[in-house]
């Protein structure tokens, strides 16, 4: 595994969103969705990378900042999407759990499959990963196929498999205006959310646009112009039906 190298889109040293505590996020380049709101889009497939670092230097890297962590925080992977690289994040919270730290992936869940050899490498994953920040788009498939240009089957299968494997969970759901916010929507995926064991937590985010000059940068067609932000009316009611904090 030595040969292994994560490629990196960016470090963000004192992360404080993506888990508990304070974490040291790496974002990982790649990601087979295509979100009309994403505020990444540069993590998709551009060739640039910030840099190409193996699991022992990636964490060797992280380590430095050890001491901020204290008890709750830790290493956080994201994207893009984290499980593309699933080679790369596995040796890198190997060694992480050999020190004790916290580790935590935050993803969408799309890459999962229970064909082999890739579900192998799933349950050897998830043997060194304390936490999921699992992103729950849309329940209805067809509304997620629009919004993401993917299926949402592997992602809610992604979501029983950690269930049953007795994984840690933090869903998260991005509310957008006319899009996400469909009450028989929310509560659909409230009544799946409840059929899992072990989410500890529910986050309701509301859609920002803080990510529209990058697609502008890349010269793409933002896929969500004139969508208003949730109003904290929106956002109380959805936060009341999926049980969020």
């Amino acid at each position: 595994m030595e040969n292994i190298k994560g490629k990196i889109h960016s470090i963000e040293s004192f992360g404080s969103a993506d888990g508990p505590g304070v974490r040291y996020i790496f974002f990982l380049k790649g990601c087979p969705m295509r979100c009309k709101y994403c505020h990444n889009p540069d993590t998709w497939g551009s060739p640039i990378v910030a840099d190409e670092l193996t699991p022992q230097e990636a964490y060797d890297k992280a380590a430095r900042y050890k001491p901020y962590w204290k008890s709750g925080g830790g290493i956080t992977v994201s994207g893009g999407e984290a499980l593309l690289q699933i080679d790369f994040v596995t040796e890198l919270f190997k060694i992480a759990k050999e020190h004790g730290v916290n580790t935590c992936i935050d993803t969408s869940g799309q890459p999962f499959t229970r064909s082999e050899p890739q579900f192998s490498k799933f349950k050897e994953l998830i043997k060194y990963t304390d936490l999921f920040l699992l992103d729950i788009k849309e329940i209805d498939n067809e509304k997620h196929k629009e919004l993401t240009g993917c299926s949402n089957e592997s992602i809610l299968d992604f979501a029983r498999f950690l269930s049953d494997e007795g994984k840690h969970m933090w869903i998260r759901y991005v509310l957008v205006p006319t899009v996400t916010n469909a009450r028989e929507d929310l509560e659909q995926t409230r009544a799946f959310i409840d059929t899992l064991k072990t989410v500890d937590r529910v986050e309701v985010l509301p859609y920002h646009t803080l990510g529209v000059f990058k697609w502008e940068t890349l010269g793409l067609k933002y896929g969500l112009e004139g969508v208003p932000t949730p109003t904290a009316d929106e956002l109380k009611e959805a936060k009341e039906i999926l049980g969020a904090l």
